[in-house]
């Protein structure tokens, strides 16, 4: 069994977003945790982290850095919107980023399964200098850090 997610807990996350994203809310409260907006921001920061980790992967043999960089853009990308909204041009929300969050946090998960998926069931290590010769003494492991 591997770690990632597969196309059955793919689909059902799917569905649960766009479910819980289109359920009516109460007009008595201005910024709704179910909001179509927060929809979009969680689709919007899960493209853009999966994205990143996947145009990373091209360039960098360390997945750490593909998981810094993915979900870097996205976290930045919402805090930049944020931060506009709170400049006078719409309405700033902590639930926004929030949402931002969870979608970087999802795109880097679905990136890594399809990373996973690629390379036969298992995703390369976090980091090259993890994959250790396991005839290696110990103290060589420590050396490395």
């Amino acid at each position: 069994m591997t770690a990632g997610l597969d196309e059955g807990h793919v689909a059902a996350l799917v569905f649960l977003c766009v479910t819980v994203s289109s359920a009516p809310t109460r007009a008595a409260e201005p910024d709704p945790w179910f909001g179509q907006d927060k929809a979009l921001h969680f689709a919007v920061s899960a493209s853009i982290a999966g994205g990143g980790y996947g145009v990373t992967t091209a360039f960098a043999e360390d997945r750490w850095k593909a998981f810094a960089i993915g979900g870097g853009a996205a976290l930045a990308a919402g805090a930049i919107k944020e931060s506009y909204d709170a400049s006078g041009h719409g309405d700033p929300s902590w639930k926004d980023l929030g949402w931002d969050v969870i979608g970087a946090a999802v795109g880097l998960a679905i990136a890594w399964g399809v990373d996973a998926a690629v390379h036969g069931g298992k995703a390369p290590p976090l980091s090259s200098h993890l994959a250790l010769d396991p005839r290696a003494p110990a103290a060589s492991f420590a050396l490395r850090f």
